[in-house]
Parts: C-alpha cells; structure tokens; sequence
C-alpha cells in the first residue's frame, strides 16, 4: 500500500492521533476552514498542465502533495518534487473510494481532471466520484478547476467556441452543482479558467465574479491562483473566473483580491 501522512512522518503513533484530533476539533470552531500550507495534506487530481504546476507550488510552501495519476507517464517527474503518486481513475468509484482510504487526514482537495470534447466522462462522472468522496471523507475544502463557459458563465465564450466545448461545459456544470450542493458539509472555491496558454506565467492573471467576462490565462496563472484560493478563508463557497487581466483589458471589470 502507499504511504499515508502518518507514515510519511514515520509514524506518529498516539501522539499523531491526538495531535489530529486537536486541530480537527480546532477547526470546527470556526465557520469557515483556515489551514496553513506548511504540513497541510492535499490530494491533487489531473493528468498534467495546471495540475502539476499546482503540485510543484504546494510542495514549495511545505505542503504533503498527493498526485491522483491514472498511469505512470509523470511518476518519475511528480516525484522529483518530492510528492507522492497515487494511482487510479477518477471515473471508477472504487479507484476513488481507494484513494481516500489510503490517504490519512486529507485537508482539501484540488481537481482539474477533465478530458476533450468526444469523451467528457471525466469532467462531469469523475469530479463527482472525487466530490463525493472527500465529503465523505471529511475533507474540509474542495478547489475544483473547470471553464469560462460553465454555469452562469455560459454566455461568456463566443458562441461557436461554447458549441465546440458544449459537451465538455455541461459535464463541467454536473460537477460544480454537485460540489455546491455539498456545501452544508465541505467548503468550495471553482474557479474557471479562460482559454489557457502554455507559455511562462505573466503575473497578471486576476480573478473576477462577472460571469460575462472572457479572455485568455497562462496555465501556470491559474496554478499561482489555485493556491492562493486554496488557503483564503474569503474565497470560500465561492465561484470565480480567471482571466489575463493584460489580455482582457478591453472589458471593463471588477476584479477580486484576496
């Protein structure tokens, strides 16, 4: 089996129990869940791109990564951070319900799963296995990535790029519902990306809640975004899109800052 936080840390015994209780109790006093990122437990899903640039800035602040792979493609570079490759597929409930019995403590999870447009199980089916899981688990916050296009955004994209993505979208928006109906028992940030570029971060990546807001972001803005919604206690329960705010100057919007 592969190694939980306890025995990462080379066991904790009772100590580690109480220690976990403590902070648990801890935070159930409070309304809303304020973790530091240093020791914080995180299982992040998704193949690469966003996903394991979020992973390299989590172990960066100190963080216990776990990366959810469906193979062995990234192993040997996720674990060069230092993080922890668990594998299985989101799409299988019982991968799933694998994953999270094998993981001790988990904090948040972060998801940016999806697939393209001719098979967009993953969006929809997969996020939804992981959703329910943590909650299950006891997982306090849940950071889902989906896209501009979603939900109340629907009219953001043009309109024969929505077409396009049309499958994906609607796939995308089954798994926000079910993260927001959730809600009573884990707290969620989504935030939804414009259309993602490869190229080096430019800093300028923003976040807004105008949902007729569209443009471009850099992949690795919306990984640096990722984490710092992961950690503000403002952001939660929240829906954000994310956007270049270079890029998508012509519009007039608000941004938000936390």
């Amino acid at each position: 089996s592969r190694p939980n936080r306890a025995a990462a840390l080379g066991g904790l015994g009772s100590r580690g129990a109480t220690m976990a209780h403590a902070r648990r109790s801890d935070v159930r006093a409070h309304a809303k869940y304020v973790f530091d990122p240093d020791n914080s437990s995180i299982l992040v899903a998704g193949g690469g791109g966003v996903g394991i640039m979020v992973t390299r800035m989590l172990k960066d602040m100190g963080a216990w990564v776990w990366m959810l792979q469906r193979t062995d493609e990234r192993r040997a570079d996720i674990e060069s951070m230092m993080a922890i490759v668990i594998n299985g597929d989101a799409r299988n409930e019982a991968d799933v319900q694998r994953v999270f019995e094998e993981i001790d403590d988990l904090d948040a999870v972060v998801s940016t799963i999806g697939g393209p447009p001719a098979d967009p199980s993953s969006d929809g089916m997969g996020n939804i296995n992981l959703i329910e899981a943590a909650a299950k688990a006891g997982v306090k916050r849940f950071v889902l990535v989906t896209s501009i296009g979603t939900g109340d955004s629907k009219d953001a994209p043009p309109a024969q790029v929505y077409d396009v993505l049309k499958p994906v979208l609607l796939e995308k928006e089954k798994a926000e519902e079910r993260l927001k109906q959730l809600s009573g028992d884990m707290e969620f940030v989504i935030i939804r990306p414009g259309g993602l570029k490869s190229e080096p971060k430019t800093g300028e990546g923003v976040l807004t809640q105008d949902v007729t807001v569209c443009g471009p972001i850099h992949r690795e803005d919306v990984a640096s975004l990722v984490c710092k919604c992961l950690f503000s206690a403002e952001a939660a329960n929240q829906v954000y899109s994310a956007v270049d705010k270079v890029q998508t100057a012509a519009k007039d919007y608000e941004t938000v800052d936390l």
